[in-house]
């Protein structure tokens, strides 16, 4: 990465939402993308504990300027999960107003997810570009997990949410999910060039980050060579 990068990879339950049952057990990770010189940032995917994360760029001197939302599931973003009211984009917004960059087929379950304003979502097709002062980050649309799921592509880094992990894939069984989109959205990342670092949206692996490469050679997701062979393996 250049050095005019600025990019932290945050584990809730351990770097920030420290004490968060649901924090803990979920393991996600909450990224900070931005520009050293311009002091410019993005957080992707804030959930649990936004003063933590907003604290965590004052103390970096950095400043927001939006939001990246991978997905729309309220472990990234906010909402209800599992009996519990998770906090998010509503919090954050109401600190800081900011706008919140998501895939054009996610907006609308983001909005219902989090009860945020649609004015509040900037929706995005596939390959846009957003840039952070000078750091060009790629808005790549991943379907699989959810319709409008989305990874992020910029120096050096691949910040995959839950449509890849070091070790397996997110689910497809959830509303929303689908296999065939999955294996497509998976085929087509294995073909980045480059060999950037995947930096996924949970830590559920032995490392926390591992080059393409690696994730390609070692990933099980990765030993099907047709759809058919994918559906035979991760068929729901």
């Amino acid at each position: 990465m250049s050095e005019r990068l600025y990019f932290r990879q945050l584990l809730s339950g351990r770097d920030f939402a420290v004490g968060d049952p649901v924090a803990t057990q979920m393991r996600n990770f909450t990224y900070l993308i931005g520009d050293r010189e311009t002091r410019e940032a993005v957080v992707v995917d804030p959930a649990y504990a936004i003063d933590d994360l907003l604290a965590v760029l004052s103390e970096d001197d950095m400043r927001l300027v939006g939001v990246l939302a991978t997905h729309h599931h309220p472990d990234h973003v906010g909402g209800d999960l599992f009996g519990f009211s998770l906090p998010g984009l509503p919090e954050l917004l109401s600190r800081v107003q900011v706008p919140v960059h998501v895939a054009a087929e996610e907006l609308e379950w983001v909005r219902r997810t989090t009860g945020v304003s649609k004015t509040d979502l900037v929706a995005h097709d596939h390959d846009d570009r957003l840039d952070v002062g000078a750091i060009p980050i790629r808005l790549l649309h991943t379907p699989g997990h959810t319709p409008g799921s989305q990874c992020f592509l910029l120096d050096g880094a691949l910040v995959a949410g839950d449509t890849l992990f070091l070790d397996g894939c997110g689910r497809t069984d959830l509303p929303g999910g689908d296999v065939d989109a999955m294996y497509r959205s998976l085929r087509w990342l294995a073909d980045l060039p480059g060999d950037p670092v995947v930096y996924p949206g949970h830590w559920y692996s032995a490392e926390p980050s591992a080059p393409l490469s690696n994730v390609r050679r070692n990933n099980v997701v990765f030993r099907p060579r047709s759809l058919e062979e994918w559906r035979a393996l991760f068929g729901n």
